[in-house]
């Protein structure tokens, strides 16, 4: 693997076409924009038209002859994920790559359209749900790729999934971890049952990134999160650099299905290798939650 790989490596990827959720803004405008710059036509999923044109106006501007389409979105309701999916699975033959990347982070108790807790539903259940449905266009091209975004907040994660609706108690850190635990699950997970001389799982996390993530749902942050942020702040690394790792899973010719890629150093670095969390390795603990997932969202798949 190369040392310092950049977004200078990522190959031509004309003719190629790629999804990218949560690609307004963040990890998901920077990948976006990569895979642009090379030739991909990017599909952005946002939440709302505002963002997604916006977003859209301005990578045509940076980059004249861009190849965009738009999405809308809804991550907080799956049958507006499933609407979606229908409509792309009509619209396009194929995708090269599933860019699973949007997330919420530490938001106050929040239930989704279904009444499941709000992190794990976006974070996790909705990213499911699309791969699931996204399927059939994927697997229509050799060497696919699905590309699922954690954290490093996966190692504080625990393989408890009976507060899904947050009706027992609700702690916003607990959900997050645990949502990001999902994550990395389920991609791999997802690698043991894709043809894997055929279609790849992967997953990537970007280390301590510089994100609308930190400030999106925390207007008014507790004397904690204040502290955690000004503790930080010194190792924090851009957006750009935290979207390297799942770029890297996405394009280089040597990432393999299966493997988790993060910074260097963790926190901050270009990507590499990186060790999942050891829950994740737990094939029994995978199949757990994948079957718990799936049952919650076979109607709408």
């Amino acid at each position: 693997m190369k040392h310092n790989w950049s977004t200078k490596d990522i190959p031509n990827l004309n003719n190629k076409y790629a999804l990218v959720t949560g690609a307004n803004s963040g990890l998901g405008y920077f990948t976006a924009k990569a895979l642009v710059e090379k030739g991909c036509h990017v599909i952005l999923a946002c939440r709302s038209e505002e963002k997604c044109f916006k977003t859209r106006d301005k990578l045509n501007k940076l980059i004249p002859d861009a190849k965009l389409s738009c999405c809308i979105l809804d991550l907080s309701d799956f049958q507006n994920v499933s609407n979606r999916a229908n409509e792309l699975l009509e619209k396009y033959e194929h995708l090269d790559f599933l860019i699973n990347n949007a997330g919420l982070m530490h938001p106050p108790k929040t239930l989704n359209a279904q009444g499941y807790e709000i992190q794990f539903a976006v974070n996790h259940l909705s990213h499911m749900l699309l791969t699931i449905k996204l399927l059939p266009i994927i697997e229509n091209k050799d060497y696919a790729r699905v590309v699922t975004v954690t954290s490093g907040a996966q190692f504080f994660g625990k393989t408890k999934w009976d507060n899904l609706k947050a009706e027992n108690y609700y702690n916003k850190w607990e959900s997050y971890a645990n949502s990001k635990l999902a994550n990395v699950m389920f991609a791999l997970e997802l690698n043991t049952r894709l043809n894997p001389n055929k279609t790849f799982s992967l997953a990537a996390h970007p280390g301590v990134a510089k994100t609308n993530l930190f400030n999106a749902q925390k207007p008014n942050p507790s004397p904690l999160e204040k502290f955690s942020l000004e503790l930080f702040s010194p190792i924090f690394q851009s957006a750009e650099m935290g979207a390297l790792p799942q770029l890297y899973a996405a394009t280089s010719e040597n990432a393999k299905s299966g493997e988790h890629y993060g910074p260097k150093y963790n926190f901050r670095g270009y990507p590499k290798l990186s060790p999942p969390s050891p829950f994740a390795k737990d094939k029994f603990q995978r199949e757990r939650l994948w079957d718990k997932s799936y049952n919650i969202l076979e109607q709408f798949i």
